[in-house]
């Protein structure tokens, strides 16, 4: 008989920070949802530029903290792991934010690479992968500091972290309403000199399947689904072509604010950072099939997936000692 374990796992990244709240079977590595919450805290902004936590972001991610940790008191959590990414790696003040965690959780934070970044990723998108598709697998977890590549099976066999993300990206480049073709061209020239680095150490000319993952990508898939609101059980498992997901990129960094506030699937909180988000995914993209075409594949469709890194941390978390 398998034993199920309530554990959670917070995934506090750049743009937001994420619970997940599962009953975990640690051996067959699934979850059964209990709870899952996401607020866009914003905790990176900024810190590309100054290589610190601003006041305001660290009080209103602690704040979010505050409140998960009482919905883990509430469900009876036996398990908890709290990891930060990308903006919590390049701030020079990440005590204030683990020492705040520490209070709230009574659990030691984890500030992780880009490498364990992706094999978490990873981990929780084969937890809850769709029957039927072929690998080897390639996961792309969008980020808003960081976007991670990795290639494998049943497990992770080729990795890579970019520096390049939905934040980041718009900070740096993309700073018109709507963006110049300018700064579409220098956002997209970054991430390609980004991406040669990546093909260099991952084959991306394997994947038989690209999974994208995050909330980037999974906003990106509502508007390629023509949705009138987020619907996580439409958006799941979808698999559109890679020329639909494409269209839907472009249209997306080529909207003014005004126009994407008012797509009923976008969180307020996205509004400002998509274009960027969708950019790096058309890169992506088209380099991805560009290296199957090369290595004698073809590349017609991507599929979409709700289950990430927030996944692979509570499954992490139900398989610690």
């Amino acid at each position: 008989m398998n034993k199920t374990v309530r554990a959670a796992g917070i995934d506090c990244g750049t743009n937001s920070i994420r619970l997940l709240i599962a009953d975990v079977d640690p051996n067959r590595g699934k979850l059964k949802d209990v709870t899952r919450r996401m607020e866009i805290v914003r905790l990176g902004e900024g810190v590309d530029r100054t290589g610190r936590f601003a006041p305001e972001a660290l009080a209103r991610t602690l704040a979010a903290v505050a409140r998960y940790a009482q919905l883990c008191r509430s469900a009876g959590v036996d398990k908890l792991r709290f990891v930060a990414t990308s903006a919590t790696r390049d701030a020079a003040n990440r005590d204030l934010l683990l020492d705040g965690v520490r209070r709230e959780l009574a659990v030691e934070p984890q500030v992780i690479d880009g490498l364990e970044e992706a094999r978490l990723s990873f981990a929780g998108a084969l937890s809850a992968l769709p029957p039927g598709l072929p690998g080897p697998y390639l996961c792309v977890d969008l980020g808003g500091g960081s976007t991670e590549l990795v290639l494998g099976v049943a497990e992770p066999a080729f990795a890579f972290s970019m520096d390049v993300g939905c934040v980041r990206v718009t900070e740096r480049h993309l700073r018109s309403d709507p963006p110049t073709a300018q700064e579409i061209k220098q956002a997209a020239d970054a991430v390609d000199q980004v991406l040669d680095a990546a093909a260099a150490r991952v084959p991306l000319g394997r994947a038989a399947t690209v999974i994208g993952l995050a909330g980037s990508i999974t906003t990106i898939t509502a508007h390629a689904l023509g949705l009138a609101k987020y619907q996580p059980e439409q958006i799941d498992g979808a698999t559109l072509t890679v020329d639909q997901m494409l269209r839907a990129c472009r249209e997306l960094w080529e909207m003014p604010r005004s126009q994407r506030s008012g797509l009923g699937f976008m969180h307020p909180g996205r509004v400002d950072v998509i274009g960027a988000g969708a950019l790096v995914w058309s890169r992506v993209l088209e380099r991805v099939r560009r290296e199957v075409a090369a290595a004698g594949g073809r590349l017609d469709r991507v599929v979409t997936s709700e289950h990430d890194i927030l996944d692979g941390i509570a499954l992490a978390a139900a398989r610690s000692g």
